[in-house]
């Protein structure tokens, strides 16, 4: 598998762009390609399988979005975007709206939580791009909607998530749906096993771009460490939520934590909002979208939200519970510190916990400083 690591700055005028999308960069004032943008764009546009590996936060959705859109409008056929949560899905369909109308291109989301009903119509209006969470396109492919035999392009987003979830037999029918003769994308943060042999045995010689190494923390993020004990996290919390003045997100373990530690946050006199599986997709949204615009301050939320959340300017990450795997912290620090800009992550653990705290620092290959400050 070949390996690419160049973090050269250019233009995506270098990159065989299409006019059309060039003009919309320039009004959405893209003006130079992140590194994996920069050399995602050019493999992909030639139809190469290919692995990206790098950091969120770090211009993915475009490194496939591009080449997709332009091969499509050249030729027959779907693509397909397969993504672990609906928030992601919407998030992605938001990049790719940004670019299809210029080709008169329609777009269907297919994920939980949403009408069935509705998104069949969409099928209806033959879409020429897909994308779903696997469980509901499962779903629609035993129910006989949706053929996946045109899906000449694929594109795997947070392929290692996919597989912490438990998706690895759906992605594997999926798999067994699209054409074999088909270009394979796969992007990720971190390459565990599980993905060399999804490159293994259904790409034909990826190449691989990485922009980090797998674990890599986001450049711009410092990290900050409390041992405390479990008791005592709600004081701690109130005390550093005191301390900032922009946007907080907090993680918690459990949709029982998120929910209680939402209500002490709003006892606080914060507006806050919350994310976790018992929320609905409508509930999801509305707190997603009152947290991009403000309206909430702080937003509590399960590791449902450590890869869905796109919104730049979170001044702080506080992983309130320390996650169940190491590599979600990556994820979800990955949500401040994006687009280049400064952030600051923040991990409460408890004194039983220091094995946690190790195996997170042998994978961002960083100490996480513990602080007395309160």
């Amino acid at each position: 598998m070949p390996l690419l690591n160049n973090n050269a700055k250019h233009s995506f005028y270098e990159l065989g762009v299409a006019p059309k999308v060039l003009e919309i960069l320039d009004r959405l004032k893209f003006k130079i390609p992140t590194p994996i943008q920069y050399k995602a764009i050019p493999i992909a546009t030639e139809g190469k399988d290919m692995i990206g590996i790098a950091q969120t936060g770090t211009g993915k959705t475009l490194a496939f979005a591009i080449p997709m859109i332009q091969q499509l409008a050249q030729k027959s056929g779907r693509g397909l975007v397969l993504v672990p949560t609906r928030e992601l899905a919407i998030q992605v369909n938001d990049v790719f709206q940004k670019i299809v109308p210029a080709f008169n291109m329609r777009t269907a989301v297919l994920i939980g939580g949403a009408s069935l009903i509705n998104q069949i119509i969409e099928l209806r209006k033959n879409p020429r791009i897909i994308i779903a969470t696997p469980g509901r396109l499962i779903d629609l492919l035993d129910r006989q909607n949706i053929r996946l035999d045109d899906a000449n392009i694929l594109v795997l987003d947070e392929a290692d998530r996919m597989l912490d979830m438990g998706f690895a037999p759906q992605i594997d029918r999926i798999l067994r749906n699209v054409p074999r003769d088909r270009q394979t994308m796969l992007f990720s943060a971190t390459m565990p096993q599980e993905i060399v042999k999804i490159a293994t045995h259904h790409m034909k010689l990826p190449v691989r771009v990485e922009m980090a190494r797998a674990g890599t923390a986001a450049e711009k993020v410092t990290h900050e460490l409390f041992f405390v004990r479990k008791e005592e996290k709600s004081e701690l919390l109130k005390k550093v939520l005191a301390q900032y003045h922009g946007s907080i997100l907090v993680f918690c373990r459990t949709k029982h934590g998120t929910r209680k530690i939402a209500r002490h946050v709003r006892s606080m006199g914060y507006n806050s909002a919350e994310i976790h599986s018992d929320r609905t997709l409508g509930q999801r949204q509305e707190a997603m979208a009152g947290f991009k615009s403000g309206r909430y301050r702080v937003l509590v939320a399960t590791d449902i939200a450590a890869r869905g959340i796109d919104v730049v300017g979170i001044e702080v990450v506080i992983n309130y519970d320390l996650p169940d795997e190491a590599e979600n912290y990556v994820h979800r620090i990955g949500r401040t510190g994006r687009a280049g800009h400064p952030g600051h992550a923040i991990a409460f653990a408890t004194p039983e916990q220091r094995k946690d705290v190790r195996a997170i620092e042998q994978l961002i290959r960083v100490a996480l400083p513990v602080s007395r400050r309160f």
